[in-house]
């Protein structure tokens, strides 16, 4: 049987105490399987960006579990878990992240330096991801020779050239238009489709209905697990 890409049971967070306490998550159960394509959604200060950093290994639940790939990640030290983020998760954000000194080429393989790959697998390797977005004719190309869409495509390059169990993305179409949207979404698709299992934090309703499943955060809490894109616009969601 295959174990789910991640398994939060009971995970809370809370920032503060007393006075300040802020209960940002609050005992969210969430199971999402190999190859599925989901968007996390909610208003602001629903819990959203918390999940995605809980769900990313950039933050630790205050309590609960946490399954990744079917580790449980709540018990490694530091070293440990920037491993398994590195190895598992490819991130891709609202802004790039690009080293501005570094080409195309050069930023993709950066992730591979820590992973410990050799040279030469680390420029096939970043060869081929460009090629798979789209840029094999940008590969010695600067951030700055590129326009926003593409730096979002050697972003999403970079997220997958460790061959990660999942891409984990941040608001990944915030800074593009709508045109480059629809180029960058239909990438995500191409790469689902291909595999690879997609979790992608937006608050674009047009960018949620595009892909398969929508978790609603509201209060620290899962409201709706299931969702079906076609059912974003009714007004029980809001609710």
């Amino acid at each position: 049987m295959t174990q789910p890409i991640i398994r939060l049971e009971d995970i809370s967070k809370i920032y503060g105490s007393g006075n300040t306490e802020v209960r940002a998550l609050l005992d969210v159960n969430l199971v999402v399987e190999p190859g599925e394509y989901c968007a996390i959604m909610g208003p602001s200060g629903s819990g959203k960006s918390t999940a995605m950093n809980v769900i990313g290994c950039l933050d630790r639940p205050t309590s609960g579990r946490y399954y990744l790939d079917g580790v449980d990640v709540a018990g490694l030290s530091d070293t440990e878990l920037a491993h398994v983020r590195n190895r598992k998760i490819g991130f891709v954000f609202q802004q790039f992240h690009l080293l501005p000194q570094l080409t195309a080429m050069e930023n993709v393989m950066l992730p591979m330096v820590y992973a410990g790959i050799s040279y030469n697998e680390r420029r096939q390797r970043a060869e081929e991801a460009l090629t798979r977005v789209g840029l094999a004719n940008r590969l010695s190309n600067k951030p700055t020779q590129l326009s926003g869409g593409q730096q979002q495509r050697v972003a999403i390059a970079r997220a997958i050239v460790n061959r990660p169990v999942m891409l984990l993305a941040d608001e990944p179409t915030g800074a593009l238009d709508s045109q480059t949207t629809q180029e960058v979404m239909a990438i995500f698709a191409e790469l689902n489709t291909s595999g690879i299992t997609v979790v992608m934090v937006t608050h674009e309703p047009d960018v949620a209905r595009l892909t398969r499943r929508i978790v609603w955060f509201r209060d620290g809490q899962v409201v709706h697990s299931h969702l079906a894109p076609s059912e974003l616009s009714q007004t029980a969601v809001f609710s």
